[in-house]
């Protein structure tokens, strides 16, 4: 299971293994706020609440993601990958890390690795599906998770 046994929490571990030899605060979150092309994160002062309540809230109801139902495993997806990338806990790695996120989640419902490739070319309905996460609308990030399993299964399969 993907779920925090106190502190730090898992996704903290999870940056801090990954990046830990790039950035010195790697797994500690960040304490300036933050905004991309005039869309602002949560602000510093919220992100240890809000990790905490994601944590809870879809960490715990998400993982293990051992759903059967291929509506289901897309649902888990979108929703956890939207809600850690609007949170954006730590300065820098927060896509890698929801995607990294992502993958073990697409591991544990037997799918391939994921091919997030496919994203750069649909950059603006990615930063769309992002902010319509905001009013709890997963819909747009769902077609573009369905889109990558789709694709990740293809690649897998040596089909391009």
């Amino acid at each position: 299971m993907i779920r925090s046994t106190g502190f730090p929490p898992r996704i903290c571990h999870f940056h801090k293994t990954w990046l830990g030899e790039i950035y010195q605060w790697a797994g500690h979150y960040r304490k300036v706020n933050i905004s991309k092309d005039d869309f602002a994160f949560a602000i510093a002062a919220q992100v240890q609440k809000l990790m905490a309540a994601f944590e809870r809230d879809q960490l715990s109801r998400y993982t293990p993601c051992t759903f059967e139902k291929s509506e289901a495993i897309v649902k888990a997806l979108a929703e956890t990958h939207t809600e850690l990338v609007l949170i954006h806990p730590f300065r820098e790695g927060n896509g890698r890390t929801a995607r990294l996120l992502s993958t073990l989640m697409a591991l544990q419902a037997n799918l391939p690795v994921l091919d997030f490739t496919g994203l750069e070319q649909k950059k603006q309905d990615y930063f769309m599906a992002v902010q319509t996460g905001m009013d709890r609308n997963y819909g747009p990030m769902e077609k573009l998770f369905t889109q990558i399993i789709e694709a990740s299964i293809s690649s897998a399969r040596g089909e391009h």
